[in-house]
C-alpha cells in the first residue's frame, strides 16, 4: 500500500476510532516535556506555556460524559482549538549557557513549536523557517539539499544542531515532524556552541529539540494531502508512567509519498522517532532514537549562473511549476541518529550535565546540474554525476552550571567541554561532456558517466574531522537582578584531514586552534523589558594552501568573524517584541598577484561586512488575533577584494530586506474556526559581484483555515491552506551563484484526531 492510499485509510480510520468511548486527551500546544522536579532546570520553550483560569476551567470540563450538558461540548472544542494555536516563544538552548528565557540573555533567539509544524503540514526544515523574518532558504550545488541564510551568511545543513549538538542532524533534508521546537539563534555563536564542523553558522544557527513525553497523554492520528498528488499521515503517542509520572515514552511516525506541485517531481518521506525519559528530584535523563529517509525523483535543482558574462541580465522567471531537471535524477537519503542527555543536581547550587549524540547516514544520488550560459534565451549545459556519501559522526558535551554569591553579586558559572568526531566516505562517477539544455525548453537525455573517483558500491574515506573545545563563563547579576554581565571564552581546536578519492591517500592536513571570547550585557530598566549588548565571534577552519600558489602548503589560522550587536526586548508572556542592530565582519580567502612573477599568492585578507537591523514580533495582539513576524534590513558589502575590483559592492544573493507576517484569527461567531494568513517578502538580490544586474524583489501570499469540531465526543481539527496564491513567478534566491526558483501554488489539506 503506498502512502497516498495510506492517507485515505488513515482519515477513515480516524472516523472509526472516534466511535470508541474514552477520555479526551488535553494536549498542550507545545507538547511539553516531562514535569519538572522541584529543583528546577531553567524554563524552556518545550515547557507548557502559562494559561489563564478560563483555559484551566475548560480543561477541567473536558471530561465529556453522556450526562454532560451541551455547554461542555463547546468547552472541549474551545480547549482543543486553543491547543492548536501558533506558538512562538522567546528563548531556548544557548549551548554553554544552558536553557534561558529570551529576556534574560544578550542574544536574539526564538522557538517555533510543534503545533505550528503540524498546522502548516511542514515537510522540511525549510518549510518551518518560512515563518522567520530573519531566515531565507536556498539550495545547494547540484543536489536538493537545503541551505539557510541568516544575517546574510550561510548555514549549511551539516551545521544544524540537535539538543545543542553538532554533527547529529541529517545533512541535506530534515523531517520536522520529529521535533517539539525549532530554535533560531541570530548571530555568531562560537562561544555558545563551538565551531560548526561544516564551517558555517557565522550569521546564526538552528537547534532542533526532539519530541519527548508530554505532561498529559497524547494519542493523535493525522491524515494529509498536498497537491498535486502527495498523500501521507502521522501517528503521535505520548505516555507517562510510575510514581510522580517519573517515566516517559513518546513515539512518532510520519510519512508522505507522491508527486509535488512541480511537474514530474516526486518526493517520499518517512520519519520515525522514539523517546524515553526518567526523572526524580535530583536527576533527569532522556534519550531519543530516530530514523529518517527522504527520496526525491526527477527533482528540480538550482541553476549555476556564475559562468554568465557580467553584462548579462538575470533570466526571466519560468512558470513556477516548470521542471528543467532530468527524469533519471534522484537522491536517496537515509539516516539513523539520536541523543542522550543526563542532568544531576548536587544540592541547590550546582548542576552537572552530559550529552552524547551520534549519526550514521547513507546518501546515494544521480544529479543533473544545469549551468546557464545565456540568460536571454535560457540556453546552457547539463552535467551528470552519480554520488555515494556515507557519514559516521559522534558528538559529546559535558559541563556544570554553578550558582554562587559574593556579597551583593550573584554569579552563574558555566564550565565544560565538547568534542565532535566526523568520518566521511565518498565516491563519484561523472560525465566529462555536458549536454546542451535550456531552462525554457528542457529536453531529456541519457547520462554517460565514465570518469570516477572511488567505487560507488564501496565508498572510501575522504575526510576525518575532530573538533575539541573547552569553555568557561561567568554571568554576574547585581542591582536587584536588573543588570547581568557575561564574560567568557572557548578554546577550540580544529583537526581536519582529507584523503584522495579511490586511493585513500592523505592529501591535506589541518590542525589549528583559536580562542573565542564573549562579552554580553543585559539591563532591565523596567519589568518585562531589557536592553542588551554583545560582542561574540564566529569560527571556522582556515585553509591549507594548494599547490598552484606561491605559498603552497601554508596553514592558516581559523577564520574568526567578529559580531557586535545592540538591541532591546519586551516580553509579557502573551506578547513579545524585539529590535536588534548588528554588524558582522567575516574574513575570506582571496588570490593576489605575487609581484611581477606571474604567479599568485593565496591569503585570508578578503572581508565581507554585514550590517543590519532585525525587528521581530510574536504573540496575541488582541483577544483572538495572533501575529508572528517582522522585518530584517541588511547591508552586505565586499570590503577587501583582489585589486579592490569589488570593494563596496553588495554581496551576491543577500537581499536588502526580508519581511514575514503570520496572522491567526479566531472567528468569534463560529467556535473552533480559525483563519490564517502569511506574507513572505524578499528584497532585491545582486546577481553578480559587479552589481550590474539583480533579481527583483518578490512577495508571496499564503491563506488558509482550520476548524476544530467534535465527532463522537472526540475533537477533530481539519486544516486547509493554499501556498503562493495566484502562482506568482519569482526567483527565490541566487545565493552563492546558484539560482533557485520559487515554489508553485500548492494546496494542502489535513485532519487530525486526538483520541
Amino acid at each position: 500500500m503506498n502512502l497516498r492510499a495510506l492517507c485515505l485509510t488513515t482519515v477513515l480510520a480516524s472516523g472509526l476510532l472516534l466511535g470508541v468511548d474514552g477520555r479526551v486527551a488535553a494536549v498542550a500546544a507545545t507538547d511539553a516535556s516531562y514535569p519538572v522536579p522541584k529543583k528546577v532546570r531553567s524554563p524552556s520553550p518545550g515547557d507548557v506555556p502559562p494559561r489563564n483560569a478560563a483555559a484551566k476551567d475548560a480543561d477541567t470540563n473536558a471530561k465529556d460524559t453522556p450526562d454532560s450538558p451541551p455547554g461542555q461540548h463547546e468547552d472541549i472544542v474551545v480547549t482543543a482549538a486553543r491547543q492548536n494555536r501558533m506558538y512562538v516563544s522567546s528563548g531556548g538552548d544557548l549551548g554553554a549557557l544552558g536553557k534561558k528565557k529570551g529576556l534574560d540573555v544578550p542574544f536574539n533567539i526564538r522557538s517555533y513549536n510543534s503545533s505550528l509544524i503540524l498546522n502548516q503540514q511542514s515537510q522540511t526544515l525549510g518549510d518551518v523557517l518560512l515563518n522567520d523574518p530573519t531566515v531565507r532558504t536556498t539550495m545547494g550545488y547540484g543536489n536538493y539539499a537545503q541551505l539557510f541564510q541568516i544575517r546574510g551568511f550561510t548555514l549549511y545543513g551539516d551545521d544544524v544542531a540537535i539538543d545543542g549538538l553538532y554533527g547529529v542532524t541529517p545533512r541535506q533534508l530534515v523531517s520536522p515532524q520529529l521535533y517539539d521546537s525549532v530554535q533560531v539563534l541570530n548571530g555568531a555563536s562560537a562561544f555558545l556552541n563551538g565551531a560548526a564542523p561544516g564551517g558555517s553558522a557565522v550569521g546564526g544557527n538552528v537547534n532542533l529539540i526532539p519530541k519527548r513525553a508530554a505532561a498529559t497523554d497524547i494519542t493523535r492520528i493525522t491524515g494529509d494531502y498536498t497537491s498535486s498528488g502527495q498523500g501521507g499521515g502521522a501517528f503521535d503517542v505520548s505516555r507517562r508512567f510510575g510514581k510522580d509520572h517519573a517515566f516517559g515514552f513518546r513515539f512518532n511516525a510520519a510519512g508522505m509519498d507522491g508527486e509535488t506541485a512541480i511537474k514530474g517531481e516526486r518526493r517520499d518521506d518517512v520519519a520515525l522517532g522514539v523517546a524515553f525519559d526518567w526523572h526524580n528530584d535530583d536527576t533527569r535523563i532522556d534519550m531519543n532514537m530516530n530514523y529518517q529517509k527522504q527520496q526525491v525523483f526527477g527533482g528540480r535543482s538550482a541553476i549555476i549562473v556564475s559562468s554568465l558574462a557580467t553584462g548579462m541580465p538575470a533570466p526571466k522567471a519560468t512558470s513556477p511549476s516548470e521542471n528543467w531537471g532530468q527524469r533519471w535524477a534522484y537522491t536517496d537519503l537515509s539516516y539513523l541518529f539520536g541523543t542522550l542527555n543526563i542532568e544531576h543536581d548536587f544540592g541547590s547550587h550546582i548542576t552537572a550535565y552530559g550529552k552524547f549524540g551520534a549519526q550514521g547516514g547513507n546518501e546515494m544520488g544521480n544529479y543533473a546540474t544545469t549551468t546557464l550560459t545565456n540568460s536571454r534565451t535560457g540556453a546552457g549545459t547539463v552535467g551528470a554525476m552519480a554520488d555515494a556519501y556515507n557519514v559516521m559522526n559522534e558528538a559529546t558535551q559535558a559541563g556544570i552550571h554553578a550558582h554562587v554569591s559574593t556579597g551583593p553579586i550573584r554569579h552563574e558559572i558555566n564550565a565544560g567541554g565538547s568534542a565532535i568526531w566526523e568520518e566521511s566516505d565518498a565516491a563519484y562517477s561523472m560525465s566529462l561532456a555536458s549536454q546542451a539544455g535550456n531552462i525554457y525548453h528542457p529536453t531529456q537525455f541519457t547520462p554517460s558517466e565514465t570518469y570516477s573517483g572511488g567505487t560507488l558500491d564501496n565508498p572510501g574515506r575522504v575526510a576525518w574531522n575532530k573538533l575539541y573545545s573547552l569553555f568557561l563563563s561567568d554571568t554576574m547579576t547585581f542591582w536587584h537582578d536588573r543588570i547581568a554581565l557575561t564574560g567568557g571564552f572557548r578554546y577550540q581546536d580544529i583537526l581536519s584531514d582529507s584523503f584522495a578519492y579511490g586511493t585513500g591517500k592523505l592529501s591535506t592536513h589541518y590542525d589549528a586552534a583559536a580562542f573565542s571570547p564573549v562579552i554580553g550585557l543585559v539591563i532591565h530598566p523596567v519589568k518585562h523589558a531589557a536592553l542588551y549588548f554583545n560582542r561574540i565571534q564566529g569560527l571556522s577552519a582556515g585553509q591549507t594552501v594548494g599547490a598552484t600558489y606561491v605559498n603552497a602548503g601554508q596553514v592558516f589560522a581559523p577564520y574568526q568573524s567578529t559580531q557586535y550587536e545592540v538591541g532591546a526586548k519586551y516580553d509579557v508572556g502573551r506578547f513579545a517584541a524585539g529590535v536588534a542592530f548588528f554588524q558582522t565582519a567575516m574574513p575570506q580567502g582571496m588570490t593576489e598577484a605575487y609581484g611581477n612573477t606571474g604567479q599568485e599568492i593565496y591569503t585570508q585578507d578578503g572581508r565581507q561586512r554585514n550590517r543590519g537591523m532585525e525587528l521581530t514580533f510574536n504573540g496575541e495582539i488582541v483577544r483572538g488575533l495572533r501575529f508572528n513576524g517582522g522585518l530584517t534590513l541588511i547591508d552586505a558589502k565586499q570590503m577587501h577584494t583582489a585589486g579592490g575590483a569589488y570593494d563596496g559592492k553588495t554581496v551576491i544573493g543577500v537581499p536588502n530586506y526580508t519581511i514575514n507576517g503570520n496572522l491567526e484569527y479566531d472567528v468569534p461567531f463560529v467556535k473552533g474556526l480559525t483563519l490564517v494568513g502569511r506574507v513572505i517578502s524578499t528584497g532585491k538580490q545582486q546577481f553578480n559581484s559587479m552589481n550590474t544586474t539583480h533579481l527583483p524583489a518578490w512577495s508571496r501570499f499564503d491563506l488558509g483555515a482550520r476548524y476544530t469540531f467534535l465527532a463522537a465526543k472526540k475533537p477533530l481539527t481539519a486544516r486547509f491552506e493554499v501556498d503562493n496564491i495566484g502562482n506568482q513567478r519569482y526567483w527565490a534566491s541566487v545565493y552563492q551563484s546558484d539560482l533557485v526558483m520559487g515554489d508553485p501554488e500548492t494546496f494542502k489539506f489535513s485532519i487530525s484526531a486526538d483520541l
